[in-house]
């Protein structure tokens, strides 16, 4: 735990150095097969992102705060698994704020008809502004993959190399990569239809699909395969949700509760003071009830049992 800290910066910590730029995703200046775009300059085409890649590029491989975490779990095969839970860091963020508020304004100035306060402000999909979002929007989720990668890639190293716990003999299947996104928006055929599907807080669950449910901390996670529902519109749950804000789960929750449930178990936690109880397990659902009430949408493959976690 204290090797993976060393090389993974957490919270709003970035590298100290710019990590190397074979490892950031390319541009495409092509929509997904959005028609009518054309192939010109690639930085035309990312306002945001042209700015923003040199700080970027210190960001890649950067866990970030929040419900971001790493988890070393014991799967129900008989395997150790590493799942780890990040995304675009500040360079999704900044691409979000950008575009909201260059909605909000041309929403104002078309007199449309969202209120200003519900943050439901759009841009046509056939517009300049609507297209360069869907294409930065794009280049946010492949980011997220490529810095979820690299700490991957980082954390296998420290397994491998615990030669005194005999790691290198017991790893396989190490190349197995599951990458399951839940905060993206793409153009899909839903009920005789292409609509554009935004899944936030929810995961792709088409059949077959093999995506990941985290719990929380101290409670199991699920690696499922997706049935396909069309109801869900081939969507499930991203993981346990939170049954407390964070402000309420600092002030409801006992320290000493949520600690002695966690040692109990024997895992390797994060929780230390009265600030880290927003990211406690009593601070979310339960996952065996949101598992019970998504039967129909996935089938669960694996179930992993916690044994240490790190957070921010």
């Amino acid at each position: 735990m204290s090797e993976i800290r060393k090389v993974i910066p957490l919270g709003f910590k970035h590298q100290e150095k710019a990590q190397d730029e074979n490892l950031m995703p390319k541009f495409n200046p092509k929509i997904w097969d959005y028609p009518g775009t054309c192939i010109q300059s690639a930085k035309k085409f990312y306002p945001v992102i042209e700015k923003e890649y040199p700080s970027a590029l210190s960001q890649l491989g950067t866990l970030g705060g929040g419900n971001h975490f790493i988890e070393i779990q014991k799967g129900s095969d008989g395997f150790i698994y590493i799942m780890l839970h990040s995304g675009s860091r500040n360079l999704g963020k900044t691409v979000a704020d950008y575009y909201n508020k260059l909605a909000e304004k041309m929403n104002t100035k078309w007199y449309g008809s969202v209120p200003k306060g519900a943050q439901l402000a759009y841009l046509p999909l056939d517009s300049e502004e609507g297209e360069n979002y869907i294409r930065e929007m794009k280049y946010c989720v492949d980011f997220a993959l490529a810095n979820r990668k690299l700490m991957m890639n980082r954390i296998m190293d420290i397994f491998t190399n615990k030669k005194e716990c005999g790691f290198p003999d017991l790893i396989k299947g190490s190349e197995d990569f599951i990458n399951i996104a839940h905060n993206y928006a793409q153009m899909e055929s839903h009920f005789g239809e292409n609509v554009m599907i935004h899944r936030k807080g929810a995961t792709l669950a088409r059949e077959d699909t093999i995506g990941i449910i985290p719990g929380s901390q101290g409670t199991k996670s699920y690696i499922v395969k997706g049935k396909g529902n069309p109801e869900s519109f081939n969507s499930c749950s991203h993981g346990a949700g939170r049954a407390l804000s964070r402000s309420k789960a600092r002030e409801k929750l006992n320290l000493e509760e949520e600690i002695k449930k966690l040692d109990d178990q024997g895992v390797i936690h994060s929780i230390r003071s009265q600030q880290d109880l927003d990211e406690a397990a009593g601070a979310y659902k339960s996952i065996d009830e949101v598992m019970a009430n998504q039967e129909d949408l996935v089938e669960i493959l694996v179930e992993l049992t916690p044994l240490a976690v790190i957070k921010a």
